[in-house]
């Protein structure tokens, strides 16, 4: 059973985007061991400056590296390659039948990822060329990853 790891910076407000990440997560345990690690975002101004941007996400980047011990690393970031749900389940089964036990997906603040942690994943992974709100995007995420699993076991979820 793969281990799917899910670092996502800060926890959800909204209590139906709650529930929604907790089913997904619930039906994913079917198929893998999953972990949800929410290390907090950086607080900035109203207006942050770029190079203080560049700061607070070189320092989510550290936290980030706090919570991953090893496997394959997903950065989620809008200039990544977009997959298909077939795509994806693809991807995720090579990942399993070449000896990785551990994949961790990424998710950064609302200011995204650092430059330096996107270059140490293995992989940038776009949700779509739209933007969402950062919640949402999460939910978005467990679910693909639950139907790529889905899919990889001929479940009647996707169709």
């Amino acid at each position: 059973m793969m281990n799917v790891n899910f670092i996502v910076m800060g926890k959800l407000k909204e209590s139906f985007y709650r529930e929604a990440c907790a089913e997904y997560q619930k039906r994913l345990g079917a198929f893998a061991k999953v972990t949800v690690k929410e290390p907090p975002p950086e607080e900035l101004p109203q207006s942050p400056s770029p190079a203080q941007i560049e700061k607070a996400l070189e320092k989510e980047a550290a936290l980030i590296g706090e919570q991953i011990k090893s496997g394959y690393k997903i950065a989620l970031c809008v200039e990544g390659k977009a997959l298909s749900s077939e795509e994806l389940a693809k991807k995720l089964g090579v990942l399993g039948t070449s000896g990785v036990s551990t994949v961790s997906f990424i998710v950064g603040s609302s200011f995204g990822l650092s430059e330096t942690l996107k270059r140490e994943c293995d992989f940038r992974l776009s949700m779509s060329p739209m933007t969402f709100p950062h919640a949402l995007a999460r939910v978005m995420l467990f679910e693909q990853v639950y139907r790529a699993f889905s899919i990889l076991n001929n479940s009647k979820y996707h169709k």
